[in-house]
């Protein structure tokens, strides 16, 4: 132990100049060294001196023995005979001319790439086929190669061949090429070819849809990830099954898409597929209130620039919009009506920011006589429905866990829908909340009720002239509205209306909503 003691000390008195040149000062005698100062000196020395010593001998990290567990283009897969699916591919390109394969060939090779069909569309474009009409096998076999040895799923597969060169996302414009490809080839929507000047509205529609439900970070690039969450490549692979577009209700309804332009068309009074304040405002009979339009134009939910500064919203906008406004249960609808009334973006709702948008609700019921519920007890009543974690705020969490927030959010903006909620009593709301899930979604009901409505009102204004009409099955039926459609609005289909043309708005939001 005294070995010890010397030795540090000895290590002490060579690494500090300081202590050394002190202790040479008390040795001779000097007043102005303090004995008791160098001790205390000498003393917290030594123990800086152990401490590093006990460092220096602890095991190296445990981290270098962690495996890797982030794998961003999926988990490499151990069983992947990457060679025998190039030699399978390289068979089916044998079966064609010059072994060169083109857009109505690349079924086979999808199939022999072991992807479903409407992959073929991607796939021919990523392998350069726009280009010259046609892939050849070397080039494909070198793409296709190149994807298997650094994307190891199906997501991460989907987002290299559709995304631009060095990107590892999807914007709104790389879905287009996809889009037209199941439009021309899928049979569910062969009636479209007799109506070319639909395609782009229809694509228009199907990427907004895409985007409301994949894009949980509201930034207007997919990624892998929010692929990899979302049942969108699932209902890829259904275009393949389903012959019934109108079955894939989540994106690929024409029904769907026919609602929702025919809703805007309503609207869009000029048909230059733009809204101003005062067309959104005739929606539904001005149920929505004044307020919560001027909070949409705001630009807290939209994403055109351009449309900001005019005072207007896109077709794209007003497909989010009409989606939250008929579905408030799901996580966007109720992301975008949260930021509507998040007036000062402090990611909660304050009691001001109910009241403000309340007092335009009971000066509507004063106009329609009805006695407004004074806004104390509105409050009470939305408390308990949501039942906040915090006193005196409503987060985004808290009403994601509430089961009933479409009726929330109709008591401050939309006053039939509210009036609706009044004339039920609570426990049938619940019993429909809680059922939800065996259920049809809020959207696909409304969907499905316009729809009938609207063919209903064309096959009565062409009963004299079609008589038949009431008996065609769905495709068929819808073949009819569309030609009909060509007739009605005949200067709408003058206008120029090319693929290339498609105008989709950017998003700029990077702030993920929960």
């Amino acid at each position: 132990m005294k070995s010890e003691s010397m030795r540090i000390k000895e290590i002490s008195l060579r690494q500090d100049p300081d202590l050394r040149k002190e202790l040479a000062l008390l040795a001779r005698g000097c007043d102005f060294v303090l004995p008791s100062r160098f001790k205390k000196r000498l003393k917290a020395f030594q123990q800086v001196q152990v401490q590093a010593k006990k460092e220096e001998t602890l095991p190296p990290s445990l981290s270098q023995n962690i495996p890797t567990f982030y794998f961003p283009r999926g988990c490499p897969k151990e069983k992947v005979n990457i060679d025998a699916v190039i030699a399978k591919i390289e068979r089916t390109f044998s079966e064609f001319p010059n072994e060169r394969a083109t857009l109505e060939d690349m079924g086979k090779v999808a199939k022999a790439c072991e992807c479903p069909l409407y992959w073929k569309g991607p796939l021919f474009y990523c392998a350069g086929g726009e280009r010259t009409g046609y892939v050849s096998v070397h080039k494909f076999v070198a793409m296709w190669r190149k994807i298997l040895q650094t994307c190891y799923d199906d997501a991460a597969k989907f987002v290299h061949l559709l995304m631009n060169p060095g990107c590892n996302y999807l914007v709104q414009e790389d879905f287009i090429p996809f889009l037209q490809d199941v439009v021309n080839s899928h049979p569910g929507l062969s009636f479209l070819k007799e109506a070319s000047e639909f395609h782009s509205r229809y694509i228009t529609t199907v990427i907004q849809r895409i985007f409301y439900t994949v894009n949980r970070s509201w930034s207007g690039k997919i990624t892998c990830n929010e692929l990899r969450k979302s049942n969108f490549l699932q209902n890829v692979a259904l275009l393949e099954e389903e012959a019934d577009i109108n079955q894939l209700t989540e994106y690929f309804s024409y029904e769907h898409f026919y609602v929702i332009y025919c809703k805007f068309w309503e609207l869009d009074t000029d048909h230059d597929l733009y809204i101003d304040r005062k067309d959104l405002a005739r929606h539904n009979d001005h149920a929505i209130s004044n307020r919560m339009i001027e909070r949409i134009f705001s630009g807290a939910v939209t994403r055109g620039r351009k449309a900001q500064k005019d005072g207007k919203i896109s077709y794209a906008d007003f497909v989010w919009f009409l989606i939250s406004e008929e579905d408030k249960k799901t996580p966007t609808s109720i992301e975008y009506w949260f930021r509507c009334m998040d007036l000062d973006g402090d990611g909660a709702l304050s009691m001001y920011e109910l009241e403000y948008f309340y007092e335009e609700q009971c000066q509507k019921l004063d106009n329609m006589a009805i006695e407004p519920l004074p806004f104390e007890d509105c409050l009470c009543q939305m408390l308990d429905l949501v039942k906040p974690q915090y006193e005196g705020k409503i987060t985004l969490h808290d009403l994601k866990r509430c089961k009933l927030t479409n009726v929330f959010f109709d008591t401050f903006f939309n006053i039939e829908k509210y009036l609706d909620h009044e004339q039920k009593d609570q426990f049938s709301m619940l019993r429909d909340g809680e059922g939800e899930s065996q259920e049809v979604s809020d959207w696909e009901k409304y969907a499905a009720e316009e729809y009938d409505i609207l063919v209903a009102e064309e096959a009565a204004s062409d009963q004299w002239n079609d008589g038949y009409e009431a008996e065609l099955n769905p495709v068929d039926r819808q073949k009819a509205n569309v030609l009909k459609y060509q007739m009605e609005k005949r200067p709408f289909f003058e206008m120029p209306s090319h693929l290339a043309d498609v105008d989709l708005d950017d998003y700029d939001y990077e702030e993920d909503f929960e």
